[in-house]
């Protein structure tokens, strides 16, 4: 490490579906959150990790703010709001392809009551022509307030990322190194493969039950691996993945016809979660109704939220 070795932490805040979860896989270069084209679909504050020979950033992905219409709604705004006077750096994204909103303003509003350096990042350059991503910056720079840095993006393409980088790294202080080299995520497996769970079923029931579901893992015992390097005693990784919904109708959505619905998101997961951890996985699912989960406060407390 040299001297002037540069460490922070920067979150990516905005309204719901404008791209936070994709812009830090992008910026992590690998997948460390889940990305669906249905809003709201981060709850929790996810830490993805970059590291160079000069700095290392961690990013904190946050649930988008939004007018809550749940407990669950005001939780995760809860944990959105927080992560602003605890970072570095705050990244404010916006999209370049629809209009700067009341969304836009009010979450902008709660940016500048810190005194946080700020950037706005305009994402999803890649979906707008050239005159259109001017004319948006320009509103942007009128109706959100001032900004240390206004940065076009795509988070989806990666075009522009660097720029972004480096306005990040020229505002970190120095510091420590908090994770090892190598490290992408501080999220434990059990959550990993909880997220991706639910992003497999999010994909095949987008429009049923995009909000009603949440899926918690647990690690069970491992299992000898038969087929393993007697020099290699890692063993499969076993987990069960409990999927709580809140209706009757719900939980036969998830499951399909003949069971393929579940079967076929839970294989999609268990194969990319292989991928990511380098071990054998063995993915139990079980499907629950859990009633009205995002309106009860004990429910919320006992589902991790």
């Amino acid at each position: 490490m040299t001297e002037e070795f540069r460490s922070g932490f920067v979150t990516l805040v905005g309204r719901p579906n404008v791209g936070k979860s994709t812009l830090l896989n992008q910026l992590v270069g690998s997948k460390v959150a889940i990305v669906s084209d249905r809003p709201q679909t981060t709850r929790t504050a996810i830490r993805g990790v970059r590291t160079t020979p000069d700095d290392q950033i961690v990013f904190v992905d946050t649930p988008g703010i939004h007018k809550p219409r749940t407990p669950l709604g005001e939780r995760t705004n809860e944990r959105a709001v927080a992560t602003l006077g605890e970072v570095d750096v705050v990244c404010l994204l916006v999209e370049a392809d629809a209009p700067i909103g009341a969304g836009d303003r009010y979450v902008a509003g709660l940016v500048h009551q810190v005194p946080t350096p700020k950037l706005l990042v305009v994402n999803k350059i890649d979906r707008a022509g050239k005159p259109a991503i001017v004319e948006h910056l320009a509103t942007a720079a009128r109706d959100l307030g001032d900004f240390d840095a206004y940065l076009p993006l795509s988070a989806r393409t990666g075009d522009a990322i660097a720029a972004l980088l480096g306005e990040i790294a020229s505002r970190l202080p120095e510091g420590p190194r908090y994770y090892p080299e190598g490290t992408v995520t501080d999220q434990p497996e059990t959550f990993v493969a909880a997220e991706l769970v639910r992003e497999k079923l999010l994909a095949v029931a987008r429009d049923e039950l995009p909000h009603s579901i949440t899926v918690s893992v647990e690690e069970l015992e491992d299992i000898p691996d038969r087929d393993a390097d007697v020099d290699d005693p890692a063993g499969i990784l076993r987990l069960r993945a409990n999927i709580s919904v809140e209706r009757d109708s719900q939980k036969g959505i998830v499951i399909g016809r003949g069971g393929r619905v579940l079967k076929d998101a839970g294989t999609a997961a268990r194969q990319e979660l292989e991928a990511l951890l380098g071990v054998r996985v063995y993915l139990e699912t079980r499907v629950r109704v859990e009633r009205d989960w995002q309106r009860r406060a004990h429910a919320l407390d006992r589902l991790g939220y």
